[in-house]
């Protein structure tokens, strides 16, 4: 854990945390709410439900895994509808989560890095035409997994909400 507690620092993640391990409980509610499809990812991604694994495969892959790390990204928004500022975000947690991933799976090869949001690596996803172009670096989100984001980090003793006007992004990492 200090390697990647070291690294959290290192790639300018605002927050981590320990995973409290027992908050991985994937939840068919968060499952419905991908179904619902705001963001307009699912069943169009490898990373995405349904593509990603059921909800048993998820829980039976989060078993395996004895630790975790939670990473966050946060920044004060100009207003509640500052786009560029959430849009910034977005972008600057992505490619720090992306440099994270990356090291991690050289320190534990077999770890599990879960990001927020869906999988960017490709313009555009190969799904269901033909096969990932890139299987060991997809990352899925926390809620693909059906991960209620919020709970785990307020059962992980990290917070969620930094105040009014903020934003943040959150990850993690099972190892």
């Amino acid at each position: 854990m200090t390697d990647l507690l070291t690294l959290t620092h290192e790639v300018g993640f605002s927050q981590c945390a320990p995973v409290n391990m027992d908050a991985l409980d994937p939840l068919e509610a968060v499952r419905d709410m991908c179904k619902a499809d705001r963001c307009g990812r699912y069943g169009k991604s490898w990373s995405c439900p349904p593509a990603c694994s059921t909800l048993e495969q998820a829980r039976a892959q989060i078993k395996r895994y004895s630790q975790g790390i939670l990473v966050q990204s946060t920044a004060q928004l100009e207003d509640e509808f500052d786009y560029t500022g959430m849009t910034s975000l977005l972008e600057a947690h992505k490619k720090r989560f992306s440099t994270f991933a990356r090291q991690a799976r050289l320190l534990y090869p077999h770890c599990l890095p879960l990001t927020a949001g869906t999988c960017t690596l490709c313009h555009t996803c190969t799904y269901p035409d033909r096969p990932c172009r890139h299987p060991k670096q997809r990352l899925s989100s926390m809620e693909a997994y059906g991960l209620f984001v919020s709970d785990v980090c307020v059962r992980s003793n990290l917070a969620y909400n930094y105040g009014p006007r903020t934003l943040t992004y959150t990850a993690c990492v099972l190892y």
